[in-house]
């Protein structure tokens, strides 16, 4: 692999072994050819977000995450919904990073894939766009009841699931 792109994932889920972070790996294995990830599976680590704190006296946590973002070619988020809303750790990491530039014209990937999500995959797009990062409609992708559609070795066992996913990843390598 020459000159790999780097693109920095985060784990929108809090639970090991969660569908999300099978989706990632699944993922990983369709862009090892071309991607050197760095998977971010701490969310729950990072301290609740502090206006305060956001320039000044910002947690070493915090920083390193910044810096995972911003030295990233690109970004992939992968991630549950709950109660029709992002999950609240990824919801606070982002917090971090509002008063920053850090997303700032990243090229970035949503995956969504819950029970339903479509709340969930509606509010990220609006926080990512917000923040102005870059993705297209291709670059995103909701997958609804995704339990039945990945067994507990982690394959995709739903044929439409997984020419969605083989469809995103091409997108988002031409986006990255």
């Amino acid at each position: 692999m020459k000159n790999p792109k780097t693109v920095f994932v985060i784990n929108g889920s809090a639970s090991h072994n969660s569908s999300n972070e099978k989706l990632i790996d699944n993922f990983a294995r369709l862009t090892k050819d071309v991607f050197c990830l760095s998977i971010f599976n701490g969310l729950k680590t990072l301290p609740h977000f502090d206006p305060e704190h956001t320039i000044d006296k910002v947690p070493q946590a915090i920083l390193d995450f910044r810096e995972n973002i911003e030295k990233a070619d690109g970004i992939l988020i992968c991630t549950p919904e709950y109660v029709f809303s992002i999950p609240s750790g990824l919801k606070n990491a982002i917090e971090w990073c509002v008063a920053t530039t850090v997303f700032s014209d990243k090229p970035i990937g949503q995956i969504t894939a819950s029970a339903s999500g479509e709340k969930g995959h509606e509010e990220l797009q609006l926080i990512m766009k917000t923040l102005m990062t870059r993705f297209t409609e291709k670059t995103t992708l909701l997958i609804q009841g995704v339990k039945g559609k990945i067994n507990d070795k982690g394959e995709i066992t739903d044929a439409q699931t997984l020419q969605d996913l083989v469809n995103f990843v091409e997108a988002y390598k031409a986006l990255v």
